[in-house]
């Protein structure tokens, strides 16, 4: 047996181990059977968690052969290498593996729902009507769909473009299963959805790299110094991703510090948190003892102390499933429909002192947040180290736009913003009509040009090679064609709110999150095709930029005229829920919310038309210059000003009776 199956097999023996001491320890292993209620069984109580087990490990491994083939590994101008080759092939049968496990997991899991052992709920009707009207089953058979899909797709991929896209698609497959489980029943499921993605997505990439890491260690594969200096980098964020995430998705599910130590669901989080803490020491050592060994040709010490770390990350694995079948600690929770809803109670009337003094958290918009003004800063940090300049302007207005992208979704604002229209409305053209602009002005992706080095080895692909290659992509050059960013930008304000999809996506945090993202993504691709600095695909002449402002924001004055006329209100079924009992009604908060639509838009217009004229002035003026150096160059001047210069001296002449 080669030391690479060896590897494997020990890795999957500490999960399993992990996995049934901490069902043990949780309770879970040996529950109390209740005469007369129904009980699936021995086989489906171990089945479920064992199925979940391989169905995590197998999307771990399927990320991290496509994290490996697409970045940690060079390539050679987009094309991937016979190694990467070799682990994208692989990825097929892993995502296969993952699919059969998430339908496994269908299975065991009818059986656990209605008390039935295994050979009684294979039927096509029972499996069927779990899997499409269960909240988990649907989750499940996502996953199911999506591996296969990965599966098939991965068996043509020979770019590193598209492995990168089937990374992504991999970590999307990752999300519905764990965020149907205790995340979606949490008091603040708002936070505890938005740490469980976060931590699931930060443990894939940090687990899964470092597994293919190893492998290809044991293989004796090229290139390992370069993808172990890479993964380096990586799994230090990741690291921190996987800390903050975790202790973010424990605030949200424990009622107080003292259940760490007095219940079971407690003990087996500080296990976790203690097997973290080993992981993050054993990553200081690589970066400090076994990279420099790897440089130097001694890869035998990487070689054990990755093994080493992948065993007690996959006993980690294992915790954490048992962690998944543990009963967090009961809350006592005030009967409030509202508090179900949104994770805290209707606010007092609104006051703006309510708005500056009620700040809400949402750990989604807040790593946003910080990881723009964090990279941001770390980019001028890094011209002006090295004595280049970086306009003050830009800086500032770069970091103008995430100040209110935090005060739109962090403050008192955000909370009011879901119990009323008008307040709703004035976040969404905050986020979409103001935010973008100021981010646009700043200028990001001439900065991240500027201030990442190219890729050391010559056809290579770097995180600068990475954006050039996608702002000449064909994707980039469709979404920022002014036609299809303008419909982008309004077509879909409509479409979300004429339809159904604005109520789903207030019922749902997810939901929600993708709705307020959408706002800060259409405004920043249509304000950049008008105002943008960064190169793009798509540049418009300043005159029809100016024409595809004034054609544009007449859009959204018809917009605000609709909900202004409208007789019905607008997710309804959500906002009699909260029973709000101040303030307008909800028609008339919905026709405020019209009008604030209706006259919104003259901010960001005035601010829009400002930006281009000072672009097109000094456009003309650098133009002017560079006309002058090249005269003074060539000794000609510019042929029609010549000409118009000497036709008025010679009307001057003329009226003089020369």
């Amino acid at each position: 047996m080669s030391r690479a199956a060896r590897l494997a097999l020990a890795a999957a023996a500490a999960a399993i181990a992990a996995l049934v001491v901490g069902m043990i320890a949780g309770g879970t292993a040996f529950p109390r059977i209740i005469p007369g209620l129904p009980d699936a069984g021995v086989v489906v109580r171990w089945g479920l968690p064992l199925s979940k087990l391989l169905m995590d490990a197998a999307g771990v491994v399927t990320v991290g052969l496509l994290l490996m083939a697409a970045t940690l590994l060079p390539n050679d101008k987009g094309v991937l290498g016979k190694s990467a080759l070799d682990y994208v092939k692989a990825a097929s049968w892993a995502a296969l593996a993952w699919a059969g496990a998430a339908f496994l997991s269908i299975v065991f899991g009818v059986a656990e729902s209605i008390g039935r052992t295994v050979p009684q709920v294979l039927d096509r009707t029972i499996l069927t009507s779990y899997a499409t009207q269960t909240t988990q089953g649907v989750a499940l058979t996502l996953v199911v769909l999506f591996g296969v899909a990965i599966a098939l797709f991965s068996r043509g991929a020979i770019t590193a473009g598209a492995a990168a896209g089937l990374l992504v698609f991999a970590m999307v497959t990752l999300l519905p299963a764990p965020l149907t489980g205790h995340s979606s029943s949490s008091p603040n499921h708002d936070l505890a959805t938005s740490s469980v993605s976060l931590h699931v997505l930060a443990l894939a990439l940090w687990v899964g790299g470092l597994g293919v890491l190893a492998l290809h260690a044991l293989r004796k594969q090229p290139q390992l110094e370069v993808a172990a200096a890479r993964f380096s980098r990586m799994a230090l964020w990741c690291f921190v991703g996987v800390g903050l995430s975790g202790v973010f998705a424990l605030v949200a599910r424990l009622g107080s510090i003292s259940d760490l130590w007095t219940t079971e669901y407690g003990l087996l989080a500080v296990a976790k948190l203690v097997a973290f803490v080993l992981l993050g020491y054993v990553g200081y050592w690589h970066r400090q003892r076994t990279l420099v060994d790897l440089e130097a040709g001694r890869p035998k010490a990487f070689v054990r102390l990755a093994g080493g770390e992948l065993l007690l990350m996959s006993a980690t694995m294992g915790v954490g499933v048992a962690l998944s079948r543990t009963e967090p600690p009961e809350f006592v929770l005030p009967a409030d429909r509202a508090f179900e809803l949104l994770g805290f109670p209707v606010p007092p009337p609104i006051t703006l002192g309510n708005i500056f003094s009620m700040w809400w958290f949402d750990l989604f918009f807040a790593v946003v947040a910080a990881v723009l003004a964090g990279l941001y800063g770390l980019g001028v940090r890094r011209l002006l180290s090295r004595g280049d300049r970086w306009s003050w302007g830009r800086t500032a207005s770069w970091y103008i736009g995430v100040a209110l992208l935090v005060f739109a979704t962090q403050s008192g604002l955000a909370r009011y913003a879901q119990v009323m229209f008008d307040i709703h409305m004035i976040e969404h053209m905050t986020l979409s009509m103001v935010v973008p602009i100021f981010l646009v002005l700043g200028g990001p992706v001439t900065l991240a040009l500027r201030a990442l080095k190219p890729a050391a080895r010559r056809g290579d692909r770097g995180p600068r090679e990475w954006i050039t290659t996608i702002l000449h992509s064909r994707f980039t050059k469709v979404v920022t064609h002014p036609v299809v960013a303008t419909a982008i930008f309004v077509a879909s304000t409509y479409a979300l709110y004429f339809t159904p999809l604005f109520e789903s996506a207030m019922n749902e945090h997810l939901g929600h999150i993708w709705m307020t993202l959408h706002f800060l993504i259409s405004g920043c691709l249509f304000f950049w095709v008008i105002i943008g600095v960064d190169p793009a695909p798509n540049r418009l002449p300043y005159v029809w930029r100016l024409l595809m402002l004034f054609v544009t924001m007449p859009f959204h004055a018809f917009f605000g005229i609709a909900l202004m006329m409208m007789s019905g209100v607008i997710a309804s079924g959500w906002y009699e829920q909260l029973g709000r009992t101040w303030g307008d009604t909800l028609i008339q908060t919905q026709r405020d919310g019209g009008a604030i639509a209706w006259g919104f838009g003259e901010i960001p217009t005035l601010i829009v038309l400002l930006a281009i004229a000072a672009q097109w002035y000094k456009d003309d003026d650098r133009q002017a210059r560079r006309a002058d150096r090249k005269a003074e160059r060539t000794g000609a001047g510019d042929p029609e000003l010549d000409s118009y210069n000497d036709y008025l001296a010679r009307l001057n002449r003329a009226d003089k009776g020369e």
